[in-house]
C-alpha cells in the first residue's frame, strides 16, 4: 500500500489531505472543476516592472522561511522552539527568568522554555500545545516564522492548518527510552505528522532527535543510529528521499546543545551542523512575487477593525492596496501590515507570514479558509471537482454518498463523494468501469 502511494506521489505530485477518512487528494492530479465554464486558467504572471520588483527585493532582502515543528506529544517541540527564541534574542533573559519562576511555582519547572510559545493558561497547565503557535526569529542569513504544531491526536486539524503554511518541517523525536517507541511504533503521532506535512507540500524534512542528554540516552550513538534505522524506511515510503530531502540532527532542546551552536565535546561522534546552521543552509524557496496575489486566511478577528493573518503564497501587497476576499467577492483595502514582532511594514511579498488590517469589511464576513486575491486576478470558486484519492487509513469501505471533511490550504469543508469514477493501480492505469466501493490501500478518481 505505502509503495503504491509512493509511486502515485512521484507521478502526480504533492497531495492535500482529507482528514476524516484519512484519504489524500494529489494536488496536480485533481482537475480544476467539472463545470467547463469555470475551468481555471493556466498559471499567469503579472508584469510588475523590473524597478518595482527590485524595490520589493531591497525592502525584503532577507529571505523569509516558515518552519513547522511537528512530532508526537511530549517530544519537546515547544521547549525547542522556546529555546530558539531565547538563543536568538527574541525573548530576553528577564522574561525567561520570569517564566522559569512562574513554572517553578506551578510545579512545572522543566516546562518554562515552552511557555515562550504556549501562551494561554490551558496549554501551560496541561503542558500540551492546543493551537498552532506562531513566533518569529532571525539569523544573519534569514528571517523565520516558527509554527509550533500540537502533538496530541485530538488537535490534528490545528496541526494541518499550520502545515499548510510551512516551507520546511522539523520532525522532533524524543530519544528517551520508551518515548520514541510510543510515538512511532504504538499508534503515535510521529508517523501521522510526517505523512500530513508531506501531503501539505513540504518537501524538506529536518529530523531533530531531541533529549539526547537524557540519563537514559547520554548522547549514545547506538540509540541515535537505532532511531534513524527505524525511521528511514517509513519516511521513504511516505515519499521523502532520505538522501536529498531528510536531514538527521542530534540535539537537546532543553540545554540548547546542537540548537544554535554545534554539540561539541558532549557528542564527539557527531561533527555535523547545528539545527540553525542546517536551516540557514537549506536551498532557497522559490518566491512567486510576480504571480497573482493569493493569501489563504488562517485566522480572523476584530481588534479596532478587521484583522486577518496568513502566509502570502504568491504575489505581493502594499498598504492602501485594494484587494478582494474570495469566494464572497468583497472588495476592501489594506490599511496596515504587521510583520515580525508586530512591526508595521509598508509591503510584504510571497513567503511572508503576516497580519493584515482590512478597511471596508466587517470581521463577521471573513472566515478561515477564505482567500485574499488581487481584484484584477480573482481565483475561481467551484462546488464540484474530480480528484485522485489514495486511501491511507479507514475501517470501512467507501461508497458513493460517503461524507467526510476536506482540508485544503487553510480551508476545512464538509464534502460528499458524489461519484466513484475510476480505480487507479500503482502503474497509474485507470479502470474502465466505475467501482462500487473502495477500501484501505486502494486509489480511485472520485467526484467531490
Amino acid at each position: 500500500m505505502a509503495k503504491d502511494i509512493e509511486n502515485v506521489i512521484k507521478k502526480t505530485g504533492e497531495m492535500s489531505l482529507n482528514a476524516k477518512a484519512k484519504a489524500f487528494v494529489p494536488r496536480s492530479s485533481a482537475t480544476p472543476t467539472t463545470l467547463e465554464a469555470a475551468a481555471a486558467p493556466k498559471p499567469m504572471s503579472i508584469s510588475i516592472g523590473v524597478a518595482e520588483e527590485e524595490m520589493l527585493l531591497d525592502e525584503h532582502f532577507k529571505e523569509h522561511m516558515n518552519v513547522i515543528f511537528i512530532g508526537h506529544v511530549d517530544a519537546g517541540k515547544s521547549t525547542l522552539g522556546g529555546n530558539i527564541l531565547y538563543l536568538t534574542d527574541m525573548v530576553d533573559k528577564r522574561t525567561m527568568e520570569k517564566y522559569e519562576r512562574e513554572a517553578k511555582e506551578a510545579g512545572r519547572e522543566s516546562w518554562y522554555l515552552s511557555w515562550a510559545l504556549d501562551t494561554n493558561q490551558e496549554e501551560r497547565a496541561k503542558g500540551k500545545t492546543v493551537e498552532c503557535g506562531r513566533a518569529f526569529f532571525e539569523t544573519s542569513k534569514r528571517r523565520y516564522t516558527i509554527l509550533d504544531a500540537p502533538g496530541h491526536k485530538n488537535y490534528v486539524p490545528n496541526m494541518v492548518s499550520g502545515a499548510a503554511q510551512a516551507d520546511v518541517a522539523v520532525l522532533v523525536i524524543s530519544a528517551r527510552k520508551g518515548e520514541f517507541e510510543t510515538g512511532f511504533e504504538r499508534g503515535g503521532q510521529t508517523c501521522e505528522h510526517a505523512v500530513l506535512v508531506k501531503t501539505a507540500g513540504v518537501r524538506t524534512l529536518v529530523v531533530a532527535i531531541n533529549k539526547m542528554d537524557d540519563p537514559t540516552v547520554g548522547w549514545d550513538k547506538s540509540r541515535y543510529d537505532e532511531i534513524i534505522t527505524k525511521l528511514t524506511p517509513f519516511l521513504k515510503k511516505t515519499g521523502y528521499n532520505p538522501k536529498t530531502n531528510v536531514i538527521f540532527i542530534p540535539l537537546s532542546g532543553f540545554t540548547g546543545a546542537g540548537v544554535k551552536d554545534r554539540v561539541g565535546n558532549a557528542c564527539p561522534w557527531y561533527q555535523g551542523a547545528s539545527l540553525l546552521e542546517t536551516l540557514d543552509g537549506l536551498q532557497a524557496v522559490e518566491r512567486k512575487i510576480n504571480k497573482p496575489l493569493r493569501i489563504p486566511i488562517s485566522e480572523s478577528y476584530c481588534e479596532m477593525g478587521t484583522i486577518v493573518s496568513g502566509k502570502i503564497e504568491s504575489g505581493h501587497i502594499r498598504v492602501n492596496q485594494k484587494v478582494m476576499i474570495m469566494p464572497e467577492r468583497r472588495v476592501c483595502e489594506i490599511s496596515n501590515i504587521y510583520g515580525m514582532n508586530e512591526a508595521e511594514e509598508q509591503s510584504a511579498i510571497s513567503g511572508d507570514n503576516v497580519r493584515i488590517k482590512l478597511r471596508g469589511i466587517k470581521d463577521d464576513v471573513v472566515q478561515n479558509g477564505f482567500v485574499i486575491v488581487d481584484c484584477k486576478y480573482p481565483s475561481h470558486s467551484i462546488c464540484e471537482f474530480d480528484a485522485l484519492l489514495a486511501i491511507y487509513e479507514t475501517k470501512k469501505i467507501i461508497t458513493t454518498g460517503f461524507k467526510s471533511v476536506l482540508h485544503v490550504h487553510t480551508a476545512t469543508e464538509e464534502i460528499t463523494l458524489s461519484k466513484l469514477l475510476h480505480k487507479v493501480n500503482s502503474k497509474n492505469q485507470r479502470s474502465r468501469m466505475p467501482p462500487q466501493f473502495i477500501k484501505q490501500g486502494e486509489m480511485c478518481i472520485v467526484r467531490i
